[in-house]
């Protein structure tokens, strides 16, 4: 998708804020069809149903009827969200608010002759003339600018940013936080792959927002101090003034623009990130997170309300500003095949160089310390290691495991409990008769009680074997009974 700022002259925005009311109104219109819809009803009608309504609605709505007969592609938009609902991952379609959902969908109106992939003509197969498609007209004007024609507008210049023009059937022009954009429906070629076979692996964090295994770290731009003051400012000012008020209004635009210019600087971070990884590395590896369960508010329900809500949400809102989802989405659709995702668990707690795990090691947000081998590094650049290595998800190695390797384990680990070994009470086996197992061993055992320190909470009970008796063990509790068993040295 190609996007580029637009520029429109005040009659040109006059209009086009016309084609977007009339485009969010038929969307609407097409969500209350179907939100109308219960068992035992007749179903909504469809696409074509609805575009006969909607020339009927132009004929007898002077306001309507007013617009330009491309409000028709808010229908088409409608039916493919409506069909896409189970795959897309947004679900229904929904309202479109004034001042949030701001933009319309143009067809192109230029005739172009089609191609077929071999670049032969592309001919109807029943009558044999050559198929012609839409374009949209674009004209370039100087190394810097372009224009596009919109319908009912003219001629509306754009920011050329790329060094080609754009070639596409469609586009879509947005408006939000007083900024227009144009986005050419281009799907962009993949970045070429540097075919060194270098592996990378990257770690994602608030305090580092992408450390990567080779040592560099990079960070997303966030707002300065003054700006931030700037916010909190005028947040002030709005929760002041009156309800209503057109200063409340100008108040919260004026934070909007300034969150607006937090999210650009986000985007073009995510965009020259992206491009860099997918151009100097032939294997992407990032941490699988689920960003939509980390950032999940702690409120709670009436019943069980939450814990430290406000330090939730403000956690919730760092991780939002790092867009660690945005750069994973579109580091693979730069480098598609080359992008891998490695389990989270235990790649903070691993460590890199012999592989042992142990939370223990991470003695701070930046420091890790190796409880077995010593090995020193920052904790985000271990992490990156083990993630390009692929190491992750498994809680204790069983071979040689990590980015150097394992050596055998020579002690104990101090986080593992010490295992029962048996005291040489013999089993009994069905239909064994324990007299007579009780008199070849010899001499009756007498009471016994066994309450070693490592297992302070059991008191085990040892009683003469008898016909009528078996070897149990009870805790303070009570309840089970457990193999007959003494901890090993």
């Amino acid at each position: 998708m190609s996007r580029f700022r637009m520029y429109p002259t005040p009659r040109q925005e006059q209009q086009m804020l016309q084609h977007c009311a009339h485009a969010r109104y038929v969307w609407n219109l097409a969500v209350e069809q179907f939100s109308h819809w219960r068992p035992g009803r007749r179903a909504a009608p469809g696409f074509a149903g609805q575009c006969r309504q909607l020339t009927e609605a132009r004929r007898e709505s002077e306001w309507l009827g007013g617009g330009n007969a491309d409000v028709q592609q808010a229908l088409k938009d409608f039916a493919k969200a409506k069909n896409a609902r189970f795959t897309s991952g947004f679900g229904e379609p929904t309202w479109r608010k004034k001042y949030r959902h701001e933009g319309f969908r143009v067809i192109g109106t230029d005739r172009v002759p089609e191609l077929t992939d071999g670049g032969s003509a592309k001919l109807n197969a029943k009558t044999g003339r050559q198929v012609m498609g839409r374009s949209v007209v674009v004209h370039k004007l100087n190394r810097r600018w372009a224009q596009v024609k919109v319908p009912g507008c003219g001629w509306v210049r754009f920011r050329l940013t790329r060094p080609e023009l754009p070639k596409a059937k469609t586009f879509r022009v947005t408006y939000r936080n007083g900024q227009w954009h144009v986005a050419f429906a281009v799907i962009p070629a993949p970045v070429a792959a540097p075919g060194t076979g270098e592996v990378i692996g990257i770690d994602r964090g608030v305090k580092i927002t992408a450390a990567l295994s080779d040592g560099r770290k990079l960070n997303c731009p966030q707002l300065t101090v003054k700006e931030r003051a700037q916010v909190r400012k005028h947040q002030r000012r709005a929760a002041r003034a009156p309800k209503a008020s057109e200063q409340k209004t100008a108040e919260y635009a004026k934070v909007a623009k300034l969150k607006a210019r937090e999210a650009d600087r986000r985007k073009d971070w995510c965009e020259k990130t992206s491009t860099m990884l997918a151009r100097t590395y032939g294997l992407v590896r990032f941490e699988k997170l689920n960003i939509k369960n980390m950032t999940r508010s702690a409120r709670g329900t009436t019943e069980q309300p939450g814990k430290q809500v406000r330090q939730k949400a403000g956690l919730n809102r760092a991780i939002l500003a790092q867009g660690w989802g945005l750069l994973r989405q579109r580091t693979e659709h730069k480098a598609p095949g080359r992008v891998e995702d490695v389990p989270a668990p235990y790649t903070s707690l691993r460590c890199s160089a012999c592989g042992w795990i142990d939370k223990n090691s991470r003695k701070s947000q930046a420091e890790f310390v190796c409880s077995f081998c010593g090995f020193t590094c920052n904790a985000d650049s271990n992490a990156a290691t083990n993630v390009a290595a692929g190491q992750g998800g498994i809680p204790r190695p069983r071979r040689p495991a990590g980015a150097g390797g394992m050596p055998a384990a020579t002690s104990r680990s101090s986080i593992r409990e010490p295992q029962p070994t048996s005291v040489g009470i013999p089993l009994f086996q069905e239909g064994e008769d324990v007299n007579e197992l009780s008199h070849r061993s010899g001499p009756k055992q007498q009471d016994v009680d066994l309450v070693p320190e490592q297992f302070g909470r059991f008191s085990t009970s040892v009683r003469r074997v008898g016909a009528d008796s078996r070897p149990t063990a009870q805790g303070k509790r009570g309840g089970w009974t457990l193999p007959f068993a003494a901890p090993s040295e």
